[in-house]
């Protein structure tokens, strides 16, 4: 489909099953409409072959439907001059230079969130590029983090967008590079370690700037033609917008799509925006769509095939079991999905202004939680590019709007990164999270990049925190206990533990209260090595400082275990044990 370049010049097929009369114009021709009419090949489909037509020519189709003719930018177009331009002839001749890179296992993944557009903005009068992104790498391998997930980058309107809106999607965003700097950037990502997720927006196009509305004319009900569905079930929250899962040429443009993320960038998986809005009418509801359903099974499914160790996430957020259940139990087929019911009750817990206020055994059912007994088939956050805008803010600014860098707002903002690290599941963090953001995300506002060096030691913090998530096989298994929640108080504990016993144990102050000798349940007597205290002043000269120190567990029952030992912790602290062996 679209453009196909080969040694002799480039041939042309697009899908336009009501036209009376289709041609193609561009450089190669001036732009004449008469020049290249192109052929019916009595399925909806029309093609031609332009010996004179090159790489880099710009292009669209003329569409003559009745008395309406019209100019459209191929649906297929792998580059766009912008989102109401025209199309580019493209032809892939990128240099991998031998990349092989192999994704970190689930249970080792640690996401970072990325919005090309602000992550590292070096002009204020330009947006941020791939280029810019590939400049922050250090950072982000010092950090410690291994896979970045990156917001939509297909072809959107204007030059400022959060992604989601999406114009043309085959062609890469311009004003970030285009496919050419993609592929360096993806490139550049393995070298460093990083693998690298393509958000993607499946359950709406548009809804602006956007060519396949009515593409060859034909609609019904005022609706969006051969594209989208021509009924109720269009609507969604983006406009009558959503494509038509039922029909086959719709079917396999989205197909394809999912397929050249994977093939032509490389791309180690894809993480599917609000895939409610795929399976459903409302988002919420029992209004079904079973084409939507069926669509995402069968693109899951051959991506799996094609392509060992695709890592497919979906955003759907309403704990549903069948998202990440096999293909062939009738489940979507997706890797892993975005927990809900990790992050509200996390950021509940952790802004409320009132310590009484903080339920701990909502924090509790938030650590347990996961989806067919599968830790790992959930990833959580406390932040994310939803969760910090759309009249929420990032997590210092809701817990202080006045004063997002007061100490609270800093060690209760660390109690959520630390609970997102520290409990099963793939962990997320988005981007500036490490250097405590404020306000609230959009597409206007880069990151402030002066914070690392002023927020050093809460980077150290973060690093610290990443480095045990990876390093410590406990904090890599799917067990969890926890045992001790204390909702007095505001304290939990629990211990986190793989198949071959390695354990960690977890000790978390919800309260501004210090403790000289706090009481927990051990899995085991003996001593029990701090590898972690928040509340250190290394990491922030604000913080406490409260004295933490190895523990000796003794045999005494206690939480249901048969050891016990004493803790002292400061005020909205969190502390990390691992057994002396």
């Amino acid at each position: 489909m679209g453009a196909i370049v080969h040694d002799g010049g480039v041939a042309f097929r697009v899908w336009a099953p009501h036209a009376n009369r289709v041609s193609v114009i561009g450089d190669f021709n001036d732009f004449d409409g008469s020049a290249h009419p192109m052929q019916s090949e009595e399925n909806g489909f029309w093609y031609t072959d332009i010996e004179t037509a090159a790489t880099g020519d710009q292009y669209k189709f003329q569409i003559t439907n009745g008395d309406q003719t019209f100019d459209r930018i191929d649906p297929y177009a792998r580059e766009v001059t912008n989102s109401v331009g025209n199309a580019v002839v493209y032809r892939d001749q990128f240099d991998w230079e031998g990349d092989s890179f192999t994704r970190p296992s689930q249970n080792e993944l640690v996401i970072y969130e990325m919005h090309i557009g602000t992550f590292n903005r070096t002009d204020e009068d330009t947006v941020g590029t791939f280029a810019d992104a590939i400049a922050k790498f250090n950072h982000l391998k010092g950090l410690g983090i291994n896979a970045i997930q990156i917001m939509p980058i297909a072809e959107f309107a204007g030059d400022l967008s959060w992604g989601y809106n999406p114009a043309h999607i085959f062609a890469v965003e311009q004003a970030y590079g285009g496919p050419d700097a993609l592929k360096h950037f993806i490139r550049e990502a393995h070298r460093t370690g990083f693998a690298v997720i393509i958000d993607v927006v499946y359950n709406h196009f548009g809804p602006s700037d956007l060519d396949l509305w009515q593409f060859d004319g034909w609609s019904e009900n005022g609706k969006g033609g051969i594209y989208f569905y021509n009924d109720h079930r269009s609507s969604t929250p983006w406009g009558d917008t959503r494509p038509d899962y039922g029909r086959g040429e719709v079917r396999q443009f989205i197909y394809d799509n999912a397929q050249m993320w994977m093939k032509d960038y490389h791309a180690d998986g894809l993480r599917y925006d609000m895939t409610a809005y795929i399976r459903t009418i409302s988002g919420i509801g029992n209004d079904d769509i079973a084409e939507g359903w069926g669509l995402m099974n069968w693109i899951n499914r051959d991506l799996k095939r094609d392509f060992p160790g695709c890592y497919l996430v979906a955003e759907d957020l309403q704990t549903n079991n069948w998202l990440t259940k096999p293909d062939d139990q009738g489940g979507a087929g997706f890797t892993t999905q975005w927990d809900a019911g990790f992050v509200h009750p996390i950021r509940e817990a952790i802004t409320a202004v009132d310590d009484a206020h903080r339920d701990m055994w909502a924090v509790r059912d938030a650590l347990c939680h996961r989806y067919n007994d599968d830790a790992f088939q959930r990833v959580i956050y406390s932040e994310s590019h939803d969760e910090v805008a759309n009249g929420k803010a990032r997590v210092p600014t809701e817990i202080d709007a006045d004063h997002p860098e007061s100490v609270h707002a800093k060690k209760r903002a660390i109690l959520g990164v630390a609970l997102t690290l520290l409990a099963p599941g793939v962990p997320m963090l988005f981007q500036g999270q490490e250097l405590l953001e404020d306000e609230w995300f959009r597409d206007t506002d880069p990151l402030d990049w002066t914070r690392a060096k002023k927020l050093s030691g809460i980077k150290r913090l973060f690093v610290d925190l990443i480095h045990l998530r990876r390093e410590l096989p406990g904090l890599r298994g799917q067990s969890i206990e926890v045992r001790h929640v204390n909702e007095s108080d505001k304290v939990i504990a629990f211990v986190r533990g793989d198949r071959d016993g390695n354990e960690v144990v977890v000790v978390v102050n919800f309260a501004n209260r210090t403790w000289e000798s706090y009481e927990i349940g051990m899995p085991s007597p003996g001593e029990w090595i701090l590898r972690l205290n928040t509340d250190w002043d290394g990491y922030d000269r604000s913080f406490e400082d409260h004295p933490a120190e190895n523990i000796t567990a003794i045999s005494e029952d206690r939480d249901g275990f048969s050891a016990k030992a004493t803790v002292s912790i400061g005020p909205y602290a969190v502390l990390v044990y691992v057994q002396r062996k």
